[in-house]
């Protein structure tokens, strides 16, 4: 016979003696499971478990809560910069809307009408030009639950509007998610 069939044949007959070894310390000797089993083996077996031991419960708990603390954080930090990034998409979407609105009725909604405008025809001084909602679904809240702000005319754009959200700590000012997002800058 050829080195190579050699080779795998010891190469095979190691990986039997490793399956049977596992067999044993897992759950017991099978006679059948491998060919079978050596006299030796079948001294030495362990009767058969069906359940997991404590230990072994106790290390998958510990190495998934490892994981977790590796993956947790940057999963997070994902979920935060989605909602940035989604104010900062909505503030622009409205500021499209708004710009029509304003093509359409020669002006921009005022502060007491709001953003509302842009959905449903304002019932305080309504706009004679109104011609249809400026947006497909009515004006959701900021990714964090809160209102956008909208002043009109603006204090930071006196010929137009200023529309904002104080970011997740629902403050003025801050960095990172915590930041205004404006739509002037």
């Amino acid at each position: 016979s050829s080195p190579v069939r050699t080779g795998l044949a010891a190469h095979s007959r190691w990986v039997i003696v490793a399956v049977r070894f596992f067999l044993i310390v897992r759950g017991g000797c099978h006679v059948g499971a491998l060919g079978r089993a050596s006299k030796h083996m079948q001294r030495y077996s362990i009767p058969s478990r069906r359940a997991f031991t404590l230990i072994e419960v106790l290390v998958v708990i510990v190495v998934i809560a490892v994981l977790a603390t590796f993956v947790a954080p940057s999963l997070f930090r994902n979920v935060n910069d989605a909602r940035v990034a989604t104010a900062k998409a909505q503030i622009e979407s409205f500021g499209t809307a708004l710009d029509g609105y304003r093509l359409d009725n020669g002006r921009y909604p005022t502060t007491s009408q709001g953003l509302s405008a842009l959905w449903q025809k304002p019932v305080i001084d309504p706009p004679s030009g109104w011609m249809e909602p400026y947006l497909r679904k009515p004006v959701p809240a900021d990714p964090w639950k809160r209102s956008y702000l909208y002043v009109a005319p603006g204090k930071v754009n006196p010929a137009s509007y200023d529309l904002l959200t104080y970011g997740a700590d629902g403050q003025p000012g801050g960095e990172g998610e915590n930041a205004d997002i404006t739509s002037w800058k």
